[in-house]
């Protein structure tokens, strides 16, 4: 019997012949919702190999590393519960953590908000990039939903489908567009002059895809306006919810892109490192959605000519969705995602 768990965190005991009935089962079932091809058999062995380690913590061959990125370390997440400014805990994040890089980021974790404090924040940047050695990258998310009724300046599509005013609601969100990419395009260009290293636009596409094609159109701005940015977009879910349902970027509808198709766009438009979502499914087993993930993973970093760095955190790329992220499921992600998943971080 092997110890393991299932994606809620739940502690299992679970014989070889269960864990590899869940293996294939999860990476069938992203072959089958993405059109991929699944894991072949040598692939999936090592997969129930990892997760058969007896060690609580599992680690990489040597030569098989790769770098991390983050989001949010200096908002709370890095240390936790213990009083410590912004700069300290980018600070521990680096030199007690050893992260390869930082990412700086404001409480209200949303490019509009951070507009109306951009001058302060880039003035905070610029005293974490003397600070650190490690490159920093600033980071928040495009968060179109909040250019929506009552908060922002545009009627709420959420409120106006359910009313059968489809055109209406597909209206709203391209004129939220607007407002988003000039935020992006803006924050993104203070902080990056202040002297932040990259620019993170994170959980892009939360707000359907829309959000994705804000992100989109500000990263091929940005990358006009300064040539040598570094911009990383991670995303929201594995696949583009079709909020709008009709917009294309480059030729392509948004609505309804699994990891390797949006990683091709991501890439067109000038994005240097791309930050894939697979969600958990929390009441399958964690070889279920471990296998899941890898294959999803593994087809957009073969699809990709730029950095793929999978998202390995809470409730999403095959880590439980528990508060406590336990070790041994972490250190299994992150050996899968380097040594199957073909990540180039995490």
């Amino acid at each position: 019997m092997v110890f393991t768990r299932l994606g809620d965190g739940s502690m299992v005991d679970l014989d070889l012949e269960e864990i590899k009935e869940d293996l294939l089962a999860g990476t069938e079932d992203a072959a089958e919702r993405g059109e991929i091809e699944p894991l072949n058999e040598g692939e999936l062995a090592k997969l129930l190999e990892i997760i058969s380690r007896p060690g609580k913590m599992v680690g990489v061959e040597k030569g098989n590393e790769i770098i991390m990125t983050g989001d949010s370390p200096s908002i709370g997440s890095v240390p936790r519960g213990f009083s410590v400014n912004r700069l300290q805990m980018l600070q521990t994040y680096e030199r007690v953590c050893g992260m390869d890089t930082a990412e700086s980021g404001f409480i209200d974790y949303s490019y509009k908000a951070i507009k109306t404090v951009a001058s302060e924040e880039r003035s905070w940047v610029e005293q974490a990039s003397h600070l650190l050695t490690i490159p920093l990258f600033y980071g928040a998310m495009p968060d179109l939903g909040r250019y929506s009724r009552p908060d922002g300046p545009v009627p709420n599509w959420a409120e106006l489908m359910p009313q059968g005013k489809i055109e209406e609601a597909r209206e709203a969100q391209e004129e939220a567009v607007e407002f988003c990419v000039e935020d992006l395009v803006y924050v993104a260009s203070e902080m990056y002059e202040g002297g932040a290293q990259g620019i993170d636009f994170d959980t892009t596409g939360a707000a359907g895809d829309a959000d994705f094609y804000a992100a989109l159109k500000a990263t091929e701005i940005l990358k006009q306006k300064y040539p040598e940015i570094c911009i990383e977009m991670g995303m929201a879910g594995e696949f583009v919810l079709g909020m709008h349902g009709a917009l294309s970027y480059d030729g392509v509808r948004l609505a309804g892109l699994y990891p390797h198709q949006q990683v091709k766009l991501a890439e067109k438009a000038g994005a240097t490192i791309f930050g894939p979502v697979v969600n958990n499914i929390s009441n399958e087993s964690f070889a279920f959605n471990l296998a899941r993930a890898v294959t999803f993973c593994k087809a957009c970093s073969e699809a990709s000519s730029i950095p793929v760095h999978p998202n390995v955190g809470l409730g999403v790329g095959g880590v439980t969705t528990v508060e406590v992220l336990p070790v041994d499921v972490v250190s299994r992600v992150s050996v899968a995602m380097a040594e199957v998943g073909k990540a180039d971080g995490l």
